[in-house]
Parts: structure tokens; C-alpha cells; sequence
């Protein structure tokens, strides 16, 4: 799947997220809550990346943490698509910045 495809679906996933939401007299939100509930998707993350070194005792780390990836992934596609940045293009970008500086050192 392309990551267009891909964005399309994380869009599509947010839209019925906002739909539930009105369903419930509250509303969708925000890209800034947005980014909210990523920072604590990346918390959870950490807890599982520790589980699966053996720090934190959890059963089914490895279902959790692909789980908590794709929830990841889910946010920054997201958040990329409302703040109108080129994903695709941007991390190219960036990489062959990096790629620079590392060829500098």
C-alpha cells in the first residue's frame, strides 16, 4: 500500500472517529488534541519497547507493540494531512539531510 493509501485510510479512520463523537453530543478533535493523543500513544509505546527488553514483565508484547506502532503511524499521518505536510516528500527530504551530515563526519 502506498503511503497516500495509507493516509487516505488513517483520514478515513479519523472522519468516523469525529462521527462517534458527534453521535455522543461531544465533537471531534482537534489537531492539537490530535497530537495530545499521540504523545501518549509514544508513552505507551515506551512501556512496550521496555517490555519487550525485558524491563516491564507483559504478556503478548509483540502484538501489543505492533499495535502501538500502527497507532503511532495513525497519528503522524494524520497530523501530517491536517497541518498540509508532504509526507513522502518531507521525509525524503530529510533523509538526504541526514545522509549529508553523515557523510561529514
Amino acid at each position: 500500500m502506498e503511503l497516500s493509501e495509507l493516509t487516505e485510510r488513517a483520514m478515513q479512520i479519523r472522519q468516523r472517529f469525529d462521527e462517534a463523537a458527534k453521535a455522543q453530543n461531544s465533537r471531534g478533535w482537534t489537531r492539537e488534541e490530535v497530537m495530545q493523543g499521540f504523545v501518549g500513544d509514544v508513552g505507551d509505546l515506551m512501556k512496550l519497547v521496555m517490555a519487550k527488553t525485558g524491563m516491564r514483565p507483559l504478556n503478548d508484547v509483540d502484538r501489543k507493540l505492533a499495535h502501538e506502532i500502527s497507532d503511532c503511524l495513525w497519528s503522524v499521518l494524520v497530523l501530517a494531512k491536517l497541518y498540509d505536510v508532504n509526507l513522502e516528500q518531507e521525509f525524503l527530504h530529510t533523509m538526504t539531510e541526514i545522509e549529508g551530515k553523515l557523510a561529514q563526519q
